[in-house]
């Protein structure tokens, strides 16, 4: 496995960060390309195991810390049109990691991220840029892990780019997605 590079600045952890999705919706005629911003939370006690929970369009964290803003199922090419908000200062200290990724349904057949026209995931902290992708380095996958987000030493929590491309539904990479490969 790589190394994996911090985007976070050494001494002052994150705060609420946007995950922001993009993508073209479908030609006429065909069905609907889906795509889905998807969280999953893991404790201290097991950073590496299950999902304590995951979040997607159809849910929220019990606490309100992570939530989607905006959701679309067609895509509007019109710039970012799903929003996910996450708040590390505000997220119990009972969780030592996040792992964000993007899904593509495959109700209208299969898909990968290269059918997906001007597609793009951007993360931003404020005003500040931590990560952008345009999907090219996991073309032929069907979902992708974006970034993982852990508490450092101190508490504070960082940034670690993890741009990873599976061939795995959405149901099956909420289970996959946080797994060292």
């Amino acid at each position: 496995m790589r190394e994996r590079s911090s985007v976070s600045t050494v001494g002052k952890g994150l705060g609420k960060v946007e995950v922001r999705l993009r993508w073209d919706p479908s030609p006429f005629g065909e069905p609907p390309r889906h795509l889905d911003i998807i969280a999953a939370t893991y404790s201290t006690d097991a950073p590496y195991g299950r999902p304590v929970y995951v979040v997607h369009y159809d849910s929220r964290s019990p606490d309100g810390t992570i939530n989607m803003s905006r959701h679309s199922q067609t895509g509007q090419g019109f710039g970012f049109v799903e929003v996910m908000a996450l708040e590390f200062d505000r997220l119990s200290s009972s969780f030592a990691r996040v792992v964000v990724g993007v899904a593509i349904h495959q109700d209208g057949g299969p898909r990968t991220f290269r059918d997906i026209s001007h597609g793009g995931v951007l993360i931003v902290d404020g005003y500040r840029e931590l990560l952008a992708d345009d999907f090219t380095r996991v073309a032929e996958s069907t979902a992708m892990t974006l970034a993982e987000f852990v508490r450092d030493d101190c508490g504070s929590w960082q940034l670690h780019e993890m741009v990873r491309g599976f061939e795995s539904d959405p149901v099956v990479f909420t289970a996959e997605m946080g797994r060292i490969r």
